[in-house]
């Protein structure tokens, strides 16, 4: 498939998940096991719940290419036949709660892995999925965060119109919640979505909103899906939209915000960070700091299987052009292309 017709398929494909899941499923599931189907409790939902963590961790650490292969073993061998088997609806709606995280989990990975239409296309597959499985346990936030994952997709492969609609889906879906850090994170979803849609109005009104929930959040994230998203990471996201909208000086501060103040506990994230504020440092053409970032970028880059990572070094080295000759442009080249080589 060539990648026109793949956008084509993949956007309709996004849009489709909106539509309403088997809420049943679980009940039904309850009433209709066989008698020779495996017997599923509290342990094995701690056991799904425990190595979406660990994968997840490791992930964080050194990008969705690293150990995507172990997720999706542990989701098709041991998961796959816990869904088909023996719960109560209590448990069964906590394990298709956990699945609903792992299965969201393989998505990211999948995405973050590669550029190509098999990666991009699973982890479509992956979100939409998730997406089912948590309506089915009637979890909202991780029914928002599986929208969240198809809108920021939808953003990447430049189809801003569906980013948008799923982007307000996902804010509908995480209304009520009492977690302001999740609120946080789906009102910053729609806000990116409409600035690269160019719509100015909107993406500050949800940056605004988001805003107001990251400030209300506790200094302890808790054990929600949506607590990784701290105000380190909003600020981050909050820097690239205001990028975005042009406002380059308040989209350094954010920025800086992130790595200065509130730290970034993830090699991966802090090096994508590094990364934009190279590139915003750029933009208001101070070189200098745009080096300075670029060097600290490429040496926390170093080991990490991130699709992301790879684009941030591509625009690093496009733009490294412009400077040719000068002896710390050249030397930030050379260690550009070593990165790229391990990555190739």
């Amino acid at each position: 498939m060539d990648r026109r017709k793949f956008l084509a398929a993949s956007s309709g494909y996004a849009l489709s998940a909106l539509a309403l899941p088997d809420l049943e499923s679980v009940v039904r599931r309850t009433r209709t096991a066989s008698s020779g189907a495996v017997r599923v409790g509290a342990g094995e939902v701690s056991a799904v719940r425990q190595m979406v963590k660990a994968l997840g961790d490791s992930a964080a650490e050194l990008g969705g290419g690293h150990a995507r292969h172990l997720a999706v073993r542990y989701l098709t061998q041991d998961v796959a036949p816990w869904l088909n088997g023996r719960f109560t609806e209590s448990t069964g709606r906590e394990l298709f709660a956990a699945s609903s995280q792992l299965v969201h989990l393989a998505g990211w990975m999948a995405q973050d892995e590669g550029h190509g239409t098999e990666h991009q296309g699973r982890a479509q597959q992956y979100y939409a999925h998730a997406y089912r499985l948590a309506a089915e346990a009637g979890d909202p936030e991780l029914s928002a965060t599986a929208l969240r994952g198809l809108a920021v997709q939808a953003v990447d492969l430049g189809y801003r119109a569906e980013a948008v609609q799923l982007g307000e889906a996902c804010v509908r879906h995480g209304r009520h919640l009492e977690n302001p850090r999740a609120v946080a994170y789906y009102e910053a979803t729609l806000a990116n979505a409409a600035a690269q849609d160019n719509d100015r109005r909107t993406a500050t009104r949800h940056l605004v909103l988001s805003e107001a929930a990251i400030c209300r959040s506790p200094d302890v994230s808790g054990e929600s899906w949506a607590a990784h998203y701290s105000p380190g990471r909003w600020a981050h996201e909050s820097g690239m939209i205001l990028s975005r909208l042009g406002d380059l000086d308040a989209a350094e501060e954010h920025l800086h915000l992130a790595l200065d103040i509130h730290g970034l506990d993830r090699r991966r994230t802090r090096a994508i960070v590094l990364a934009d504020l190279g590139g915003v440092r750029l933009r208001q053409d101070d070189l200098d700091g745009a080096l300075s970032s670029w060097n600290e970028f490429v040496e926390c880059a170093e080991g990490i299987r991130s699709v992301k990572v790879r684009n941030a070094v591509d625009d690093m080295r496009l733009r490294l052009n412009r400077f040719q000759g000068t002896v710390a442009t050249e030397e930030l080249r050379r260690k550009a292309d070593q990165l790229m080589t391990w990555h190739s």
